[in-house]
């Protein structure tokens, strides 16, 4: 019998934890692999990393490779060590069983979906009880005058020992060098600087930011109602406020997102040995402030918050610069540029663009230049070949569940027959059970069948500047202008502004970089080809391949190299 291949598995989630506990986890593990005859092929990790993240490097990379067929057991210290969310800990063991691959920890044996059902539901548990015990001892901390995790600039963490020689944790003391700048900040703005102006100001001046990075405008001036940024720190005036806000963490993409508490939920504590600015400084800047808010210039007439949310203009949020990778903002009513050179003066591309110009420029560039024919002839070429082999595979697939229903059904027509004969049903009845459940999942298999995806037309490029051409013309039309802009709008990744010299002049280049996904819905929306929901899978697809002409055609699709030099 050949020897069974395995990967190790090992987590810790805690920065307080040490990188010991990895190995003393896959030591074990081999431990066992070698009492049970296995061969360990490859070791996989994640440190300090909460198990209730899937999107962990270490267990992704195993995930993939088990899908690949490097192996056939997982072996790791316990389930959780896996995951201790109970949707990922199912999809885990739903991905690993296709893929014929089983789990085995150290605590739980094989992982059956006893332990899937009972351990997951248990972690669930376990994380819920821990973020409460967690906060309640925060609340403690805070109603105590101590910090409840961080530190905020201006400020430095205290390390003592108390009488126990315990380390006292959550004591802060004023920073008087970074106090010095927050004063400073604070009159700055009350003399009616601007925080661009400030940040500026401040980098010019080589002061290092609160992140160890260049100072912003946003870091500054920050959200009022949220209490970020310099300027509305309450810290500054001795009061310390917790629980202003909250995270929860995005089933999609597994992101902590952070929602406000209601006012009445904050834990509101007087601190006045850690007051910085004096009170009448803070009147000043909450005046300007609300003076601000309620200039007319600041508000959108007959809007909501979604208008405020929709890009003002056509390209917004999609423009980098091709100097520093920062974004690209309108500088003034009508020039566009980069932000960093702008707000921060840390990126030296000051040059600036015409934004009806480049929207122009970009608007040709996606209708003549981001499918050209000969490149999305190749492109169509390799995707139908893969798709093909995709295919065979499904059609033979699902011939064999049909030549196996068709045998199930002829035995169990011989079994009816022989019962008809005389022959006693309870020695069959067993039998007869197995193949009427057999039968059910082969039917639902066959009922649930993925239908391959309709194949790329090998017109897709004029099909493609034909839309475009006509998203351009609805672009003119008010009633239109909103649905043609999102449109378009998906057929962009990014818009790089590059600094380039033509002709002895400095000008700005544009680098044109196109939405695959996007593209190839747009393409054949009008004959009927692909959803977006099949583009996202087909450009997932052809990135995963990893063979040269596919990469090849991806790469030449999606990422346009065409350079428009505009003056």
């Amino acid at each position: 019998m050949p020897m069974l291949r395995c990967a190790l598995y090992a987590r810790y989630s805690s920065e307080n934890q040490r990188d010991a506990s990895i190995e003393d986890q896959l030591r074990l593990c081999r431990e066992h692999a070698e009492k049970q005859g296995w061969h360990v092929a490859e070791s996989y990790a994640d440190h300090a990393t909460s198990g209730a993240n899937l999107l962990r490097p270490g267990v992704q990379q195993l995930l993939a490779d088990a899908l690949a067929g490097k192996f056939t057991i997982i072996l790791a210290e316990s389930l959780d060590r896996l995951s201790r969310d109970q949707e990922d800990t199912a999809a885990i063991y739903k991905r690993l069983g296709f893929a014929g691959v089983k789990i085995v920890t150290l605590s739980e044996g094989e992982v059956s979906e006893l332990h899937v059902g009972l351990k997951g539901t248990m972690n669930a548990l376990y994380l819920k009880d821990l973020a409460d015990k967690t906060r309640r001892g925060l609340r403690g901390r805070i109603e105590a005058g101590k910090s409840g995790g961080g530190n905020a600039y201006g400020y430095q963490v205290v390390h003592a020992l108390g009488a126990d020689g315990q380390l006292i944790r959550g004591d802060r003391k004023v920073d008087s060098e970074q106090a010095t700048v927050i004063r400073r900040i604070f009159k700055d703005y009350t003399d009616g600087l601007s925080p661009r102006a400030i940040a500026l100001s401040l980098n010019q001046e080589g002061v290092t930011g609160p992140t160890g990075k260049a100072w912003g405008p946003s870091t500054i001036n920050g959200n009022r109602q949220r209490g970020t940024g310099i300027l509305n720190n309450e810290m500054y005036i001795g009061r310390l406020i917790w629980n202003r806000l909250r995270y929860v963490k995005d089933p999609d993409t597994g992101k902590r997102i952070s929602r406000p508490n209601p006012e009445d939920t904050w834990i509101i504590q007087d601190v006045p040995e850690l007051r910085i600015i004096e009170q009448a400084l803070w009147d000043k800047v909450k005046a300007r402030q609300a003076k601000l808010d309620a200039s007319p210039s600041q508000k959108i007439p007959n809007s909501n918050w979604g208008d405020r949310r929709r890009p003002k203009y056509l390209f917004s949020g999609l423009m980098k610069c091709g100097e520093c990778g920062g974004g690209a903002v309108i500088w003034n009513q009508i020039r566009i540029g980069c932000a960093n050179a702008r707000n921060k003066g840390t990126c030296r591309n000051k040059h600036t663009i015409r934004r009806d110009h480049l929207e122009a420029a970009v608007l040709d560039g996606l209708q003549h230049h981001l499918m050209d024919p000969e490149l999305t002839e190749v492109f169509c070429k390799e995707y139908t070949e893969h798709m093909n082999r995709l295919r065979n595979a499904h059609v033979a697939s699902e011939a064999g569940l049909h030549t196996e229903l068709a045998k199930i059904e002829r035995e169990s027509d011989r079994i009816v027959q022989a019962i008809c004969d005389g022959v006693p049903g309870s020695k069959v009845k067993d039998r007869m059970t197995e193949l009427e459940a057999r039968k059910i999942e082969i039917e639902a298999k066959l009922s649930n069948a993925d239908t391959p995806p309709p194949l790329l037309h090998p017109n897709m490029a004029g099909y493609y500047r034909e839309q475009v051409s006509k998203l351009r013309v609805a672009l003119d039309h008010p009633d239109n202008r909103t649905e043609a802009a999102d449109i378009l709008r998906t057929l962009i990744d990014r818009i790089e502004l590059k600094p380039v010299l033509v002709e002895g002049k400095k000008t700005l280049a544009i680098d044109l970089y196109g939405h695959l996904a996007g593209i190839l819905s747009l393409a054949n929306k009008a004959k009927g080809g692909i959803g977006e929901d099949v583009a996202e899978k087909c450009t997932a697809m052809v990135a995963g391949v990893g063979s040269k002409p596919m990469a090849f055609g991806l790469r030449t699709l999606s990422s346009w190299a065409g350079v428009l030099a505009i003056r």
